[in-house]
């Protein structure tokens, strides 16, 4: 087994097991509430999280995401507490700084909820 292959197992191994302890919740039905919103942020954060992507530089894990599908809404991983680089235009959701969502959720790298507008 090549190194590339162990590692692609190991990888599906956490995964399942992650899967099957129960840490990420089963997804969340679509609508465009804000609990909605809230709910699926929480749970595409906990998806990203066990696939390993990293989310210490807070990205927007709904831009460019099939699995994103609240309508005006963004989901966006924050520090907590902020820190100025939060704030910053550049380092929001593309969608909600080109007007196509108005509102966002933002939850922290461990995906805690911090807040909704």
């Amino acid at each position: 087994m090549s190194g590339d292959q162990l590692k692609f197992g190991l990888i599906l191994l956490v995964l399942g097991l992650v899967l099957a302890s129960g840490c990420v919740s089963s997804e969340p039905p679509v609508g465009n509430s804000p609990e909605d919103a809230k709910a699926k942020c929480v749970y595409l954060c906990q998806f990203e999280k066990a696939r390993g992507t990293d989310l210490t530089n807070g990205p927007c894990i709904s831009d460019g995401s099939d699995d994103w599908e609240v309508p005006d809404w963004v989901c966006d991983v924050a520090h907590d507490p902020r820190l100025a680089v939060d704030n910053l235009m550049e380092n929001q959701c593309e969608d909600f700084r080109n007007g196509r969502a108005n509102h966002f959720v933002e939850v922290n790298p461990e995906c805690n909820f911090i807040k909704s507008v």
